[in-house]
Formats: structure tokens, C-alpha cells, sequence
């Protein structure tokens, strides 16, 4: 079922809500592929509903990123989405999300801002206020659906990790739900922004994949010190990898870490031509 009006989402989720009903939230930007369906089908399997939203949110998009080219397939997505058992597909527009001709600034919108400790390192760097936009339509989204899970990938583990916080922090009852990453035969990582890789930079972008690997096997090998491990990256990086932030961070509070443990993440971003891609890898397994 598409739906999108708020109204009309709360008008089924009171129907779910008085039978009992528990419910599964998966947010999105739309462009499903598999990573994202990994989410709905562990929704799917837990819940008794299970409800995605499609909404490329542009609040969260800085100046000169890609909001305006981001991939829109919204027929394509309902389609595989209702195909994998959800229930509804909530795709607002800007408009529905945050008022007809509203400015779209913490100047004149109430925005959830996340704890600058959080945010003001990794992506959070480069892309200042990402994550306050991030916050807030997540958070709309939680108090439109009303949802007992919601579903979150590890891939963008930072945003995983602020959004337990701001669950945590506001008393939001639910439970989020970490996915693992789901990736390609070759191990690069999905991403709806793969598309934009041309053949010669799709092998390119394998070189995140290769680091993050090669750092695992250098840690299992006995190699704990975190200035050691990142030199083992650079063989790796040719000139035209734009290397952004190569950094190990504590999995519950991103925490920089000086020597590798069971709660370290390898968190890597790396430009390839003009696309942006991150991935990461848990030293604990």
C-alpha cells in the first residue's frame, strides 16, 4: 500500500495499534537493492506489520551534494518493497514532511540535534549538519509510525550509533535493530550511490573493501597499535583514491582509539572520481 499523507499513516497504524499489532519501521532514501531489503525481510520475519518510508530527505543533504540527482524510483521501489511483505510504503514530499513552502532551516524548522561529541568527527567532519537532518526525520518519522523496531544497516554505522543515542536520550520507545552490511559478490558494500561508479571506478572502489580486510587480518595477526594498522592501508591507495578519514572508533560512543580491541570499528571514506563511499569493519569476529 503507497501512501503519502501522514495522516493517512496514522489512521493504519491506530487500526494495527488496537489489534495488538507490532511494528517494523525501515527508513530510506528509496533506490531499494538488497541492502535494503536484508532490513525489510528482518522486519518482516519479527514484526507483525512492517511499514518503509521513501523520502529523500533534504534536510540531511549539505551544499553541493547530490540531493537533486539522488536516485528517485519510487514505482520500481513499492513494487519490491510490497513484493518482500511490507505493509505500507510511506513516500511524503517535502511539503507533507515540513509544511508547504517552509523554510527548510533550523532558523525557522525544529530540528533534533545530536550531541556534537557524536557528530563532529567522521562524515559529521565534512558534512556539518548532516546528522542534525538526519536526527530530525528520523525522528518524525518515529513519532508518524509509532514503531516497536525500527531497522538500521551497519554500512552507515555512524549514523547507527547517533540515532541509538538519540533514542536513548529522548526516551523514544523502541528498539532499534542493527542489520549487517550487505555486500556485493566482490565485497564492495551496497549503496545506492554505486550507481554512479562507471566500470573502471566500480574495480576502483574495491580498494575500501581491501583496506578494511587487510587491517582485520593485520589485528587477528597480533598487530594492535592503531598507528601500525593504518600504515598497512597506504599500499592499497593509488592516486586516484581520495582517502577522507581512515579511523578506528569505539562501536558505542565513537570514542578514537589509540591501540585496536574487541570494541573497535575501522571506519573508511573514499573518494572515487566525484562519488563519496564509506564502509566499515568490527575487530570483534
Amino acid at each position: 500500500m503507497l501512501l503519502h499523507k501522514i495522516a493517512e499513516v496514522r489512521e493504519k497504524v491506530k487500526e494495527w495499534k488496537k489489534q495488538g499489532l507490532t511494528i517494523g519501521l525501515v527508513p530510506t532514501m528509496g533506490a531499494l537493492h538488497k541492502g535494503h531489503l536484508s532490513l525489510i525481510k528482518k522486519s518482516v520475519d519479527n514484526c507483525d506489520k512492517t511499514v518503509i518510508s521513501v523520502f529523500v530527505n533534504p534536510i540531511q543533504f549539505c551544499p553541493g551534494e547530490d540531493f537533486e540527482k539522488y536516485p528517485r524510483t519510487l514505482d520500481a521501489d513499492t513494487k519490491l518493497a510490497e513484493s518482500a511483505g511490507v505493509d505500507i510504503v510511506f513516500a511524503p514530499t517535502p511539503a507533507e514532511m515540513y509544511g508547504e513552502g517552509h523554510i527548510l532551516s533550523n532558523d525557522f524548522l525544529t530540528y533534533v540535534v545530536p550531541p556534537f561529541f557524536y557528530t563532529d568527527k567522521l562524515c559529521g567532519k565534512s558534512r556539518v549538519g548532516h546528522f542534525d537532518g538526519v536526527c530530525t526525520v528520523v525522528n518524525k518519522l518515529f513519532n508518524i509510525v509509532q514503531p516497536d523496531y525500527a531497522f538500521f544497516g551497519e554500512k552507515d554505522r555512524q549514523q547507527l550509533i547517533i540515532i541509538k543515542k538519540m533514542v536513548k536520550d529522548l526516551n523514544i520507545p523502541l528498539e532499534i535493530i542493527p542489520c549487517p552490511i550487505v555486500r556485493e559478490d566482490d565485497g564492495l558494500a551496497m549503496s545506492s550511490r554505486n550507481k554512479y561508479l562507471n566500470p573502471e571506478q566500480r574495480k576502483e572502489a574495491l580498494v575500501l573493501k581491501d583496506i578494511l580486510l587487510n587491517i582485520k587480518a593485520c589485528y587477528n595477526s597480533g598487530i594492535k597499535d592503531v598507528e601500525a594498522l593504518t600504515e598497512t592501508a597506504y599500499k592499497f591507495l593509488k592516486s586516484c583514491h581520495n582517502l577522507e578519514y581512515l579511523e578506528f572508533r569505539d562501536k558505542n560512543d565513537l570514542e578514537l582509539k589509540k591501540v585496536a580491541d574487541k570494541d573497535t570499528i575501522v571506519f573508511i571514506a573514499v573518494k572515487i572520481g566525484e562519488v563519496r563511499l564509506i564502509d566499515n569493519i568490527s575487530l570483534d569476529s
